[in-house]
């Protein structure tokens, strides 16, 4: 099974990301939105950081935990390559991202996310788990 695969907008991007449970969309999801940025495979997971999520449904849950992550991203000055999700109960998750600060030098720079949109966003429990995204570039 595929972790992810992106898919055409005009001057954006979207991705669908795939699970055998919502934990491992959720986790592939992160993988996604960081091999737009650059390559994860050069993106030593040195550094952890942990957060939690508290959403009123998945859609949101995604949503709310994509801006989480490209908030790092840009507060952090990171770039992350592993993921870990738990989804709890009342659409919450926790989640522990690991990475390296950003070196251009070392990492190759792709494209720069702007924003993560509600456009078209899904999460479809089905088998295997789906989640689509669409962020603005």
């Amino acid at each position: 099974m595929k972790k992810f695969e992106y898919f055409g907008v005009t001057a954006d991007i979207g991705f669908k990301a795939y699970g055998n449970d919502l934990n491992e969309a959720f986790e592939n999801a992160g993988l996604a939105i960081f091999n737009i940025i650059s390559d994860t495979n050069d993106v030593e997971p040195t550094k952890e950081i942990s957060f939690e999520v508290t959403s009123e449904d998945n859609v949101s849950m995604l949503y709310d935990y994509l801006e989480e992550l490209l908030f790092y991203h840009e507060v952090e000055f990171m770039l992350f390559s592993e993921f870990n999700v738990e989804i709890l109960d009342n659409f919450s998750l926790k989640a522990t991202i690991k990475g390296e600060e950003i070196n251009w030098e070392k990492h190759t720079r792709k494209s720069e996310i702007k924003a993560i949109t509600f456009h078209k966003m899904e999460v479809s429990q089905s088998n295997p788990v789906k989640l689509q995204a669409i962020v603005d570039l």
